[in-house]
């Protein structure tokens, strides 16, 4: 079961940021209603991440870096901007959405150059991070309820 949920929601970050890439083409070439569906489809699947990711944490804790000790510090410089950025991520996106939805594109696009780069970096950094810990994490125990 933990190894599903990891899977699950590491692929649902990548796909999410995947779906962004496509809908930055479909906005570049005009297609309003592509780029709609496609910013709909990599919101969902982020939203999916965090459920999955949520559901796999509460139910078998984290998992602590064990590797080589010469990689602690790029993993831990690596695990801080990317939580620190996922954190941000979601209120921005949010916010980015609410200006869309109420037709405020000049808004929704100023910030969305913001938001773009920074999901990207997310999604691509926790797909890593789950290489890494796949390959050298260590149970760090769960949280008693």
């Amino acid at each position: 079961m933990k190894e599903a949920l990891g899977l699950l929601a590491v692929w649902s970050i990548v796909l999410s940021g995947l779906a962004l890439l496509v809908g930055l083409y479909f906005i570049k070439r005009g297609r309003r209603e592509a780029h709609h569906r496609s910013m709909l489809t990599a919101t969902g699947l982020a939203l999916l991440f965090l459920v999955f990711y949520l559901l796999k944490w509460a139910l078998h804790g984290t998992t602590a870096y064990g590797g080589p000790g010469a990689w602690r510090g790029a993993y831990y410089l690596l695990l801080m901007t990317h939580t620190l950025l996922a954190a941000l991520n979601g209120p921005l996106a949010l916010y980015v959405i609410y200006n869309a939805l109420k037709g405020r594109f000049s808004a929704h696009k100023a910030w969305a150059r913001w938001l773009v780069p920074i999901w990207l970096y997310v999604a691509l950094s926790g797909w890593v991070i789950y290489l890494v810990l796949r390959k050298y994490g260590v149970e760090a125990g769960t949280i008693a309820f």
